[in-house]
């Protein structure tokens, strides 16, 4: 069976990825692509690299007639798509790559996104979309909010030495590298590529990012207790990538043991041999993330390192991972390439 899929945010860069990983999907098929500012544009003109597809040219929102599409991904920016998806039809299936659905909390969305929620029937029924950790709930699920790509990196990282109890829950440091592409693809001076290459920068810092909220609320809920991690992220003059590295208080051979316990039947995460660290130039355009455990010289201490592109398995290839169990597809499904290199 082949189903027929919409994509709302088509001409930004996690639009653009979910078009390159459904192409190749033996069960998907791309029918309505919509982005208001390049409506009536192709996407070969739009995304000269995607010309050798045959791909329905881009429309406005309004003009995609959603009765005969089975799945819709929205790659909209937050507070666009909550308006949106609540005007959506109530039996369609939606897989939002946005931050709007991601905290479960009215109040703690206020807080960290600065307007109240103006779809609160669809944030109580969404499920949060990281699908190692929610796949029977995304299963059965009719909305499912994907996960900020920094929240996903940290959380492969650290979600199973929460659980087994191995390290210090009041000191955790979670120090992040990310691409460019993590911005998204709206014209900003800062990102401009005089003003980024030949350096790299910390921003958000002392605990004013965005995607702290949904650490707080994924730690906290798997420790049974608030659990609050020191984070700064940086930006990196790169495209793609993700690099977590974080210092936790625990024994390293034993929080090494747990990860290859806790990943050993996942077919995207790959934990390394004891001692080795991850590079982003081993993940770039894939739906894997690679992880390492190194002792610290410190005794027991250990440094965790998480590796994934933020487009792929942070967004994009996440989405398209969540779809495919909401459809009853096999979850690997367009998602087993190899990354590129160099």
């Amino acid at each position: 069976m082949t189903y027929n899929i919409a994509i709302l945010g088509a001409s930004g860069y996690t639009g653009a990825e979910l078009i390159r990983l459904i192409a190749g999907h033996p069960f998907m098929a791309i029918k309505a692509l919509g982005g208001n500012s390049k409506a009536g544009q192709s996407m070969a003109t739009v995304f000269p690299h995607l010309r050798h597809l045959d791909l329905p040219d881009l429309v406005s929102m309004e003009e995609i007639d959603f009765s005969g599409i089975d799945l819709c991904f929205c790659a909209l920016p937050h507070k666009t798509s909550q308006e949106v998806i609540s005007s959506l039809p109530k039996d369609l299936k939606i897989v939002d790559l946005s931050a709007d659905f991601r905290l479960r909390d009215p109040q703690e969305y206020e807080r960290w996104y600065g307007n109240p929620h103006a779809a609160l029937e669809q944030q109580a029924e969404a499920v949060y979309g990281l699908t190692e950790f929610y796949r029977e709930e995304i299963k059965g699920a009719r909305l499912v909010a994907g996960t900020g790509c920094n929240a996903a990196t940290g959380q492969f990282a650290l979600r199973p030495l929460i659980s087994a109890g191995l390290i210090d829950l009041d000191d955790i440091i979670l120090d992040l590298k990310c691409a460019v592409s993590g911005a998204g693809r709206a014209l900003k001076e800062n990102l401009l590529h005089a003003e980024l290459s030949e350096g790299y920068h910390a921003y958000a810092l002392g605990g004013t990012h965005r995607h702290l909220g949904e650490f707080d609320q994924e730690f906290s809920q798997i420790a049974g207790r608030p659990v609050k991690v020191q984070f700064t992220p940086h930006l990196v003059p790169a495209n793609r990538g993700i690099l977590a590295t974080v210092y936790v208080k625990g024994d390293a051979q034993a929080i090494h043991k747990e990860m290859k316990k806790a990943y050993s039947y996942e077919p995207f995460i790959e934990v390394l041999p004891f001692g080795e660290a991850p590079s982003t130039r081993h993940i770039r355009g894939s739906n894997f993330c690679h992880i390492g455990v190194v002792g610290d010289r410190i005794e027991g201490r250990a440094i965790v390192v998480a590796a994934l592109d933020n487009l792929t398995k942070g967004s994009s290839g996440q989405a398209l991972q969540n779809a495919n169990l909401m459809l009853g597809i096999p979850e690997t499904e367009g998602l087993m390439m190899a990354p590129l290199f160099p």
